[in-house]
């Protein structure tokens, strides 16, 4: 019998502790990426407005707008994505195995995400709208060094190290949740059995139920030529003759005569 009381208790690996902090450190260096983006948006609309007023390409006053809500939504995106992990992390401290699987696939879209965002913040930011000059339209370059103007100079080397520590605490969380010891605390446990004590019952293991006998049922009743005890009334009840003697097997039964020939 397998006894669930003899389980035996999986004892928490410290690659999976660790591997839950560095979620935690990637969900606060996103956290203070949104507060650099929010602290900064406003600059950041104002060059873009400066650059493309007045130029020839239908609906350049509204790029400004569209880069605010961009640039903002993705912000907020990501450390929603980021504390996401987090919460799998702590259901990693509880040996949820579905909840390792799910940070494996989340936190490879994310590994993706912050790593083309740190290869092209250090390839000088992303492209802006607009491309090559055309006629009066800035190109990339210009609207690119005029923010780098106006934004103050720790922006770009605080978000170029917040993504460097978030691409590494996400990649080695990742790593560390795939180590063999992972795997052995993820495992479901085996339980081990135990045998009976002897003249115990097994556990959760009902007794047999007695066989239900007929009523007023007694060893006169049942045979018939069984010897009344003392005090008791003869089988069959009041009025009832004894069995008479010449039945086969009874004791004083007489042997049978002599038949004539």
């Amino acid at each position: 019998m397998v006894d669930p009381q003899n389980t035996p208790v999986r004892q928490r690996p410290g690659v999976v502790t660790i591997s839950t902090y560095l979620l935690l450190l990637f969900a606060i260096c996103q956290l203070i990426s949104v507060v650099v983006t929010l602290a900064t948006i406003g600059t950041v609309r104002d060059v873009m407005d400066e650059a493309y007023r007045g130029t020839s390409v239908e609906g350049a006053e509204n790029l400004a707008d569209v880069a605010v809500v961009f640039g903002v939504a993705t912000a907020i995106f990501l450390l929603v994505v980021a504390l996401a992990l987090f919460g799998l992390g702590l259901l990693n401290l509880r040996g949820k195995n579905g909840a390792r699987i799910a940070t494996w696939v989340v936190g490879g879209i994310m590994l993706c995400c912050t790593g083309f965002s740190l290869l092209s913040g250090l390839a000088g930011g992303m492209s802006m709208p607009g491309g090559e000059t055309s006629g009066d339209m800035p190109s990339a370059d210009e609207v690119q060094r005029r923010m780098e103007e106006a934004l103050p100079g720790w922006v770009t080397p605080v978000s170029l190290l917040l993504g460097v520590i978030s691409l590494l605490a996400l990649l080695a969380a990742l790593i560390l949740l795939a180590l063999p010891k992972a795997n052995e605390f993820f495992r479901k446990p085996t339980q081990q059995w135990e045998p009976p004590m002897p003249g115990g019952n097994y556990p959760n293991q009902p007794g047999y139920p007695q066989a239900p006998g007929y009523p007023g049922a007694s060893p006169q009743s049942a045979d018939p030529g069984y010897p009344p005890t003392p005090g008791q009334p003869p089988a069959g009840g009041p009025g009832t003759q004894p069995p008479q003697s010449g039945g086969p097997g009874h004791p004083g039964d007489q042997p049978p005569t002599d038949r004539p020939n």
